[in-house]
């Protein structure tokens, strides 16, 4: 039998199965999160967010709504279940009546999770009528779960029947046709009603964050040369896990040359001494609100290269200046104008939005560079109470490395306010 290859020779450290957290003697909590969460009025944001979702589709003329996407049950509902699971087995679902009761669908061993929610007026047992339960018979099984839902359509929307939904197999969504059912996007009026945060729903994004700040800082903390990303990557969830946090949207950590382009998820690479590491955290926190921000340190041992620290500079210029923009009643083609410009360099790999909404998930809007904007965006206005990340990537087509910053900011009255207290300006620093 041939002789198993030597780590260190494929580039991988021999440590390789050693984390930076010390799983023997676990890190205390940095803060009582659960005084935290027991602080905040939960009767009063699932009743807010129920309220903005139907005033929504009151506006649209819409009977109701059929949600299958679990960040728009959590927010019509406020009720969790098997979050990731669900987002490729939608087998849970919920129709709310724009006059009229919610009707949340489990499944039948699940019914329990959705009790002693003042939000939920009837629970079912759901049809799960994607392929792992439905097999051969998956066909007659969306023709039961359209019944069921024509059956709730005629019970309470009487002559309408128009039914905002999000997520619908074809045939699915033939079925409903077939019962005289129109169909309309549902995320127009989620995304509108999700972008105005009420102050429950505030405070809940300043506990992810802080919960954020914390993984950051212990992840700073941890950061040395012969690492892998893998391992460096791991304190950002072994944070939020144990702070009551949730899950985390992507991999998005990268070092020394696989920093540029942007978009590369971590691996088993060996960070060394001097090389750049940016990441994005796409954390998703406890009660799901989600904290998006990016940062760049150097790996210790080495100090930044004036080339590091233009980049770095550049960088944090745009967010600032893009930050400062941002005021209610601002439009996105007038942010978009007025936003710093990249110079011809970095254009070509510039990151894909200048700003984009935050809450449950990466959220609307969606705000694109000028030209881009133009082509392929959309205008809008930005309000009081929205959370938005400002991203910026800065990395020459075909460089060797590159900088990743984002800050996530709540709009006042008086402008943007960062939400993190994880240094951004001249953080380029070594330990």
């Amino acid at each position: 039998m041939p002789k198993p290859a030597n780590p260190s020779a494929l580039g991988h450290p021999v440590n390789i199965g050693v984390s930076p957290v010390d799983v023997d003697t676990p890190r205390p909590l940095a803060f009582d999160v659960q005084a935290r969460i027991d602080a905040i009025d939960h009767v009063a944001m699932r009743g807010y967010r129920l309220a903005r979702l139907r005033a929504q589709l009151t506006k649209r003329d819409y009977a109701g709504a059929l949600l299958a996407d679990p960040m728009n049950i959590r927010y019509a509902t406020g009720v969790r279940n098997m979050v990731l699971w669900t987002l490729h087995a939608p087998g849970r679902y919920v129709f709310v009546a724009t006059d009229g009761p919610v009707v949340l669908f489990e499944f039948p061993s699940c019914l329990h999770v959705g009790r002693d929610f003042e939000t939920v007026d009837q629970l079912r047992a759901g049809i799960s009528w994607f392929y792992m339960f439905g097999g051969p018979r998956t066909a007659e099984k969306a023709a039961r779960w359209a019944r069921e839902v024509a059956v709730l359509m005629h019970d309470y929307a009487g002559a309408n029947r128009r039914l905002a939904i999000d997520r619908c197999e074809p045939w699915g969504a033939a079925e409903l046709a077939a019962h005289g059912i129109q169909l309309f996007d549902a995320q127009e009026p989620l995304e509108q009603a999700r972008c105005i945060k009420s102050a429950q729903e505030i405070e809940c994004v300043r506990l992810s964050m802080d919960v954020c700040d914390v993984a950051i800082q212990r992840l700073k903390a941890a950061l040395r040369p012969k690492l892998t990303e893998n391992q460096i990557w791991s304190t950002l969830h072994d944070t939020n896990i144990a702070h009551d946090g949730e899950y985390i949207d992507c991999r998005l950590l990268a070092s020394g040359p696989r920093t540029n382009p942007w978009f590369q998820e971590c691996g088993n690479r060996v960070v060394e001494a001097g090389e750049l590491l940016s990441f994005d955290t796409d954390l998703i926190g406890p009660l799901g609100a989600m904290s998006d921000i990016s940062r760049t340190f150097v790996c210790p041992g080495k100090l930044p290269t004036s080339s590091q620290r233009h980049l770095y500079s550049m960088a944090q210029e745009q967010v600032l200046h893009n930050m400062a923009l941002l005021k209610p009643g601002l439009s996105f083609d007038e942010f978009a104008a007025k936003s710093w410009r990249v110079p011809a360099k970095y254009f070509a790999t510039r990151y894909m939005v200048l700003v984009h909404g935050v809450g449950l998930a990466d959220e609307y809007p969606a705000v694109l560079y000028a030209g881009d904007q133009e082509k392929e965006g959309y205008d809008g206005y930005f309000a009081e109470n929205m959370v938005v990340s400002v991203e910026s990537y800065l990395g020459a087509e075909g460089g060797n490395e590159g900088i990743k910053l984002e800050e996530q900011v709540l709009i006042t009255a008086n402008g943007a306010i960062p939400l993190s207290k994880t240094p951004l300006v001249d953080a380029l620093e070594i330990k």
